[in-house]
């Protein structure tokens, strides 16, 4: 192993045994070369005659840039788009949404956290974090409505098992339960990786504030018995929360609470902001030790070092510069009432329309992006391709019970004809199989 790994790791041993247990062969691994990038930032703090070090060409004082480019950008200071940002993020952007934070999570005031370090987007962070600290044979635990993207980053890439529990017990509430079985299972192989994405994708459920209770309860409970666990937050929907649920982040109540939890928090711009193409991510640790968040801040800048360098520079000035402006907020609680009336339309039209009912039921949802339908009788897939085909109407299947519908991208007014669509056409279906029977 090389020796700054072996230092960062001697450092992690000594903070907290468990963290550093938690790590993949390759997180074990991880450090950030101090290369060409640190003597760099070195030099642009002293070189004041000549800075020959870093790859980029300048004119003048500053970046060399395209006039054809700069036209359309020119509102900004080429040094805040064409040059490299630091490995870590911008500092500016990392102070702002560390404050954000803050102010959005009440729990987290008094506890210990990391700087946000800047990814590409949430998947880039949940890929670090899957090659950070998941291992072939480690144990990835899921709700059984989950993101199929997860598959791909910790099964397909790392190896790691999936283990589901089923999203809602009988009383259509969050299954506490079968969370805390699911991780117990884990006891031999000692370590979990807990996945939590709420608003959920794909039901839009966000738990209340007693279930988020029941859920760190267990998550304390299982540490407690000597199970290491990695809490992992996908916030991609973070705020969208329309009615009774928690409206913070678990990891506002995760961070701190066990030192065989850590805490981690993925989130981003994507969607909070409305700028999905604009790929800017964050990665927060949470730990009561400042140096193992140095420690897995410096692991967490090896792999991205080693992966995509750093992520775009001018995408991370265009968030910043508008999370620093006073219409920020108004701009945001805009957009929020229009997806809010979406969603509480969807609710409307399924509880009040009777006919639905024979052909379909819904999973809770409270939040985010999507609901999800659950079908009688009728396979999701054959609904989809058949709403495709003879509609033009566009949904995602699950499995072969669940269809998805992302009401974020049907306007409030086009809502009830979609659904009697998909209603139609599902009644199609259902009188085809009948005939056959």
């Amino acid at each position: 192993m090389e020796q700054p790994a072996q230092l960062l790791n001697d450092e992690l041993i000594a903070e907290n045994q468990h963290v550093y247990e938690m790590l993949s062969n390759l997180g074990k691994a991880l450090y950030y070369p101090k290369g060409i990038l640190t003597q760099s930032a070195e030099a642009k703090q002293k070189a004041t005659k000549y800075n020959a070090t870093i790859g980029i060409a300048t004119e003048g004082d500053g970046p060399m840039y395209l006039p054809l480019i700069q036209d359309t950008l020119s509102s900004y200071n080429p040094e805040d788009i064409y040059t490299y940002a630091p490995t870590q993020g911008k500092p500016e952007l990392r102070k702002a949404w560390k404050e954000k934070m803050l102010k959005e999570n009440p729990s987290l005031q008094g506890k210990s956290i990391g700087d946000p370090i800047v990814t590409n987007a949430l998947t880039h962070g949940l890929s670090i974090i899957a090659d950070m600290f998941a291992d072939v044979n480690d144990t990835l635990i899921l709700p059984d409505k989950f993101w199929g993207n997860y598959k791909l980053v910790f099964n397909i890439r790392r190896g790691a098992n999936i283990k589901t529990y089923r999203l809602f017990n009988e009383q259509q509430q969050f299954n506490a339960e079968g969370l805390r079985e699911a991780i117990l299972q884990q006891k031999d192989n000692g370590k979990a990786i807990v996945l939590l994405n709420f608003p959920n994708n794909p039901t839009g459920y966000t738990p209340t504030v007693d279930e988020v209770d029941q859920i760190v309860a267990v998550i304390k409970e299982c540490a407690e018995s000597g199970i290491n666990i990695v809490a992992v937050t996908d916030d991609a929907y973070f705020q969208l929360f329309f009615e009774d649920s928690i409206k913070e982040s678990i990891f506002a109540k995760l961070a701190n609470i066990h030192d065989r939890v850590l805490a981690v928090k993925i989130d981003g711009a994507t969607k909070e902001e409305y700028v999905w193409g604009f790929r800017v991510g964050f990665i927060t640790y949470a730990s009561k030790s400042q140096k193992v968040l140095k420690v897995l801040e410096e692991k967490t800048k090896g792999i991205i070092r080693g992966t995509i360098s750093s992520s775009p520079h001018p995408t991370q000035t265009f968030v910043l510069k508008a999370i620093q402006s006073p219409e920020f907020e108004d701009q945001k609680q805009q957009k929020y009432v229009i997806m809010k009336k979406r969603a509480n339309k969807v609710k409307e039209l399924l509880i009040n329309t009777e006919k639905y009912k024979e052909v379909w039921s819904f999973y809770p949802f409270n939040s985010g992006y999507f609901m999800c339908l659950k079908l009688h009788n009728i396979n999701a897939e054959t609904l989809r391709l058949h709403l495709l085909d003879k509609y033009g109407v566009g949904t995602i299947s699950i499995n072969a019970t669940d269809l998805r519908i992302a009401f974020s991208c049907v306007e409030e007014s086009e809502l009830e004809n979609l659904f009697e669509l998909i209603y139609q056409a599902a009644k199609e279906l259902s009188n085809e199989r009948a005939e056959m029977l």
